[in-house]
């Protein structure tokens, strides 16, 4: 007996390692991806001149290393980077971006248009249409944050995800 003591003593040492890495990996597996936050700052249904839709301002935080996936949005847009660099992405549709203040002469400092990619930095802002379809990253180090303004049909959602080959 003492013999298979210590057999089983010297396989249970010797499998130690094997379990504790696989214990790891199945942990390291179960965490989940971190994933960009949603926060609605402001909502009104049926505003003035905007009958059967909601204006609504909302703020998202992209952690970095984080990428937003393929989507649109089912009525008008403008994003507001406030902080961070926003890899930006166009699909389809041809989007316009903008720096300094929101006036009525505002004009676009440059265009993204379907297939080509864009950094959008704070100050800057995207107007996104309900055709375009777009995602944007966080390539950076720091969070990404921008402030949404929104005018959609009442009761849609903020965004409709796309499949990849579409």
């Amino acid at each position: 007996m003492p013999n298979r003591a210590r057999l089983v003593a010297a396989t249970a040492v010797a499998l130690l390692p094997a379990t504790a890495v696989g214990a790891y990996a199945a942990g390291h597996a179960a965490q989940t991806a971190p994933t960009a936050k949603r926060v609605d700052l402001a909502m009104l249904e049926n505003p003035a001149g905007g009958k059967g839709r909601t204006l609504g301002l909302s703020r998202v935080t992209i952690p970095p290393h984080t990428a937003l996936p393929l989507h649109r949005h089912p009525g008008n847009q403008i994003a507001s980077i406030q902080r961070g660099t926003l890899t930006y992405t166009v699909r389809t549709g041809d989007v316009q971006i903008f720096r300094g203040p929101a006036t009525a002469d505002a004009k676009p400092v440059r265009v993204v248009k379907a297939g080509q990619t864009a950094a959008v930095h704070p100050g800057e802002w995207v107007v996104e249409s309900p055709g375009d379809v777009h995602f944007g990253a966080n390539r950076g180090g720091k969070p990404v944050v921008i402030l949404l303004a929104t005018l959609f049909p009442n009761g849609a959602p903020p965004s409709i995800n796309v499949a990849a080959g579409k």
